[in-house]
Formats: structure tokens, sequence, C-alpha cells
């Protein structure tokens, strides 16, 4: 229940979010191009390291969510590093669009709905794993990865098939960006109107 809600919202904040890029441009980009630059270089960078971390949580939990606790890989530096890289990911689709507007409003909206979400599964992860997971929640931040506790094992079980189908969402920021990328040249060539001017 709670994953399809999730889902939903997170689908619903898309296709606002990718409404309002549509018709809208950044100031930056006429006025201070080096900014404009930097902005995006800085999204690309946040966009590879939330792509590469959304893939390496779906090694780990593909196939696994709700049979056993994960605490390996990723899952030794934080609960939940899957949000983490979708925070790191997101952000830096905001800045592909190269305003500060638009990755504002992603910080609010994840800020605002997803400690929730954490809160909801936390409570539900206790009900499944008792006290292993007590011991987990004593020892590993919930957030904010600390990677001096990273444990890998040197051999891990992979479902294949799951970690295949996970693998187009653990993509989604990429597709995202080039999806702000053709826009960008579809409001240079006019096909697109631009309405508005965002900072």
């Amino acid at each position: 229940m709670v994953e399809k809600l999730r889902l939903t919202m997170t689908w619903i904040f898309s296709v606002l979010v990718i409404s309002l890029i549509l018709f809208s441009s950044s100031i930056w980009e006429a006025r201070f191009p080096l900014l404009s630059a930097l902005l995006s270089l800085a999204g690309i960078f946040l966009v590879t390291i939330g792509s590469m971390g959304r893939l390496w949580c779906s090694l780990y939990i593909g196939g696994y969510k709700t049979d056993r606790l994960i605490t390996a890989g990723p899952y030794s530096i934080c609960r939940n590093p899957l949000y983490f890289f979708s925070f790191l990911g997101g952000t830096g689709v905001g800045l592909i669009t190269e305003n500060i507007t638009i990755p504002l409003i992603f910080l609010c909206g994840f800020c605002l709905y997803y400690p929730f979400v954490i809160l909801s599964e936390q409570r539900h992860l206790l009900t499944l794993h008792g006290k292993e997971y007590e011991t987990y929640l004593r020892t590993t931040p919930s957030f904010f990865p600390k990677p001096s506790l990273l444990r890998e094992p040197a051999e891990y079980v992979v479902k294949t098939h799951i970690f295949r189908r996970r693998m187009l969402g653990a993509l989604y920021f990429i597709w995202l960006s080039g999806a702000i990328e053709l826009i960008e040249d579809l409001h240079q060539v006019n096909l697109l109107p631009v309405f508005f001017k965002l900072y």
C-alpha cells in the first residue's frame, strides 16, 4: 500500500514539474552563461551518482525486500539508500534545467513527503523483522550515508530477472535529463513556447 502511494505521488509530482519545465526557460542562460553551465554540470554529476546508487541498491534489494532484512552493501551505510540516491538524482535533474527554482521545488516536495514514507516503512519493517531491525535502527543512520560502515560480501546472489526490471527505474533520472535537454532544444528552435522565465 505504501509502495503504491509512494509511486503514485512520485508520478504526480513528476508530471507537475515536467509541465512547468515544458513552458519555461532559465533566466540565467542569457544573463550568466557560465553560471548556467555550472548548474548543468553539477546536475549531470548528481544524476550520475544518483543513477549509479539506485542501480547499486537494486542489485541488493531486488527480490529480497520482503523476504529478509538487507543490511549489506548500500544498506550497510544507511537504512534508506534508495531514497538518498533518488534525492541526489532528483536534485541533479532540477539543476540540469539551469535554474534554481526547479531544484528548490523538488527539495521542498521531497522533504515534505519522504520523511513520512520512511517512518511508515520503518514501522512495517519493525513488525516484520523485530529485534534484528531494532539493532539495525541503532547502528545505521537513517538517510545520510556513513561510508565507514560499508560492508560488502565477497559474493551476493542476484535475482537477475528482478534486477533487470529494476534497472529501468534506476535509470529514470538519466531519461529525465535527456528529456530536459530535448525540451531546451525545442525552445531554442521555437517549436515549444516559453511563457515565463525561472530563476
